[in-house]
């Protein structure tokens, strides 16, 4: 997976990188704002310490080339794109990433510039006091919003792919908002500190002179210097709109017929890609990467015209590769057809007809419950099928409200048993409701034998398995008709625990894995070991007389022996 998040070509790279590079700057740029919540002292520490970092020549070089090359290579794809149309995220970091050298010249002249040609002592105390309490202060502050939420933005749209960032999201948003909040905080606490200063006669003067105040001819010169900037960044962006609108108008000369294979037929501007063609003309195209040739989950099987298309370059090749695509299988936003051409995309996003974003998989460690009833066979021989199908009915009605209220999902019922998956946030979260399900669903048994006693039929027995371990969860099965399910060795392994329950005679066995991350004290359980049929190891489990015995473990956090719920 690690490789996917650098597929792609050379401008995708570089565009990553030098995210990565402003994105660093940006964060230890905001702490060094917020450290003045705390103490001016540490925000002048830390200050000092970024300066030997950036404002050394190689510091300055790497930051700025960065920023250069981030913004040049932005503008040239908005200048390169055949549509404008993209989805609503993406448009965000678009206009956010044009806003930013609006405010960003006039914060670099008034610094770096200020510092370099006029020798005035830059620093944060001089700059946050030079904007107060005037409109600048909450430009400036939004600049810091837009920028980050840019950054933010990017960064998801990067490491999306990669299942980790999907458990750590919700720390990082939690995250993401506290940085710039921090931010502002030190912004104004900092703010009120040296204006209580520069309202003080006889203190003024000794910090103007200690920061090298401008005269009034050089905040003209430094002033003009910012409206250059702007006219120079007005500049490009007009000749990017002006690329952007002749190669367009070049466009509309030319046109190709696209048919996709369960979906419209469209006429498109030739040039443009394959996914810009669907977006262009709102055919639903799956595109998790954005269009940057990492995830292949744009790509479509060409079906008529694949002769007549560019050989795939190097990156496109090499994301194929990774997924043993077949020769007939292209990347929607690599290709750029220039005759008709039939199409059938892969994955769909509108969950209809074909694949939806489902039906990709994903993979995760987390616990599973399998459960079967004993002697249904024998106990059900001879009977009418309304009173099987009756019985049955019964007993899910009794078990299944356990295992949903613990936090599980049924996956599949098997005839006198079913599969239970536990797909909390976290593994230990997961652990945890499969060991609450199945001292409720042991529960839940005695309470339904209890109503078969009064009516004078004999009890129900059952066997659960419970494993945790990897998992694959996606929609499995033909287009149309495919169920989300679960797939892996560690279903096969809960099964096997399950069958090995009627031969210890108890009515339950959980694997110590499932012990362990739910922080139970397995050093004075007995546990025993299995080898089991298609298992290449040896498992540990515990076997449970009856499964409402689990109340009475031991949890290895108090000591005490409370229920692992």
């Amino acid at each position: 997976m690690a490789s996917a998040l650098w597929r792609g070509n050379w401008q995708t790279r570089a565009r990553i990188v030098t995210g990565l590079i402003l994105f660093t700057y940006a964060f230890f740029h905001f702490i060094n704002i917020g450290m003045g919540l705390i103490s001016d002292d540490l925000m002048d520490g830390m200050e000092e310490i970024m300066r030997g970092i950036v404002r050394n020549p190689v510091g300055s070089g790497i930051l700025y080339t960065a920023l250069i090359l981030h913004a040049g290579l932005a503008l040239a794809k908005v200048a390169g794109r055949r549509t404008l149309r993209m989805p609503i995220s993406e448009a965000l970091q678009v206009v956010l990433g044009l806003i930013i050298p609006l405010q960003l010249i006039a914060h670099l002249v008034q610094t770096r510039y200020a510092h370099e040609l006029f020798d005035v002592n830059d620093e944060m105390s001089y700059l946050i006091i030079l904007m107060w309490p005037s409109s600048a202060i909450w430009k400036q502050s939004g600049l810091m919003l837009v920028v980050w939420i840019h950054g933010c933005i990017g960064l998801h749209f990067w490491l999306r792919l990669h299942p980790l960032w999907r458990k750590l999201s919700p720390y990082l948003i939690g995250a993401a908002v506290l940085v710039p909040a921090f931010g502002l905080a030190g912004v104004l606490t900092e703010g009120r500190r040296m204006y209580d200063i520069f309202i003080d006669n006889d203190l003024r003067p000794e910090y103007m002179e200690y920061f090298n105040w401008p005269s009034r001819e050089t905040f003209q010169a430094l002033f003009a210097a910012t409206e250059q900037g702007t006219m120079v960044f007005w500049s490009l962006l007009g000749l990017t709109a002006a690329v952007y609108l002749g190669r367009k108008l070049l466009a509309r000369r030319r046109s190709v017929r696209i048919s996709y294979v369960h979906g419209p037929r469209i006429t498109s501007e030739k040039g443009m890609t394959l996914l810009e063609m669907s977006q262009a003309n709102g055919v639903p195209h799956t595109a998790l990467c954005g269009g940057k040739g990492r995830c292949t989950t744009c790509r479509v099987v060409v079906e008529e015209g694949i002769d007549l298309l560019e050989p795939p370059s190097e990156a496109e090749a090499r994301s194929l590769r990774a997924v043993k695509a077949a020769p007939n299988t292209r990347l929607a936003c690599q290709i750029r057809p220039t005759n008709p051409a039939t199409v059938f995309r892969v994955f769909r996003p509108d969950g209809q007809r074909n694949r939806a974003h489902k039906s990709q998989g994903q993979e995760r460690q987390l616990a599973i419950l399998f459960l079967d009833m004993r002697g249904f066979t024998a106990r059900t021989t001879g009977q009418l099928p309304y009173d099987v199908v009756f019985l049955l009915n019964r007993f899910f009605d009794a078990i299944v409200p356990s295992i949903v209220q613990a936090g599980g999902t049924v996956d599949k019922y098997l005839g006198d048993g079913l599969l239970a998956v536990f797909e909390t946030t976290n593994t230990p979260s997961s652990a945890r409701a499969a060991l609450k399900a199945a001292a409720e669903v042991g529960r839940a048994l005695e309470e339904f034998n209890q109503t078969l006693d009064t009516e004078g039929d004999p009890n129900v027995r059952i066997g659960i398995g419970v494993h945790l371990g990897n998992l694959v969860l996606g929609e499995i099965g033909s287009a149309g008709h495919a169920p989300r399910t679960i797939i892996g060795d560690t279903v096969n392994a809960a099964s096997r625990l399950e069958g090995q329950t009627k031969e210890l005679g108890v009515e339950l066995l959980v694997s110590e894995a499932v012990l362990n991350e739910a922080g139970i004290d397995v050093t004075s359980l007995e546990l025993k070991s299995f080898e089991l049929r298609g298992v290449s190891e040896p498992l540990h489990a515990l076997p449970v007389k009856r499964a409402v015995e689990l109340d009475d473990l031991p949890n290895s956090v108090s000591g005490e022996t409370t229920a692992p719920r």
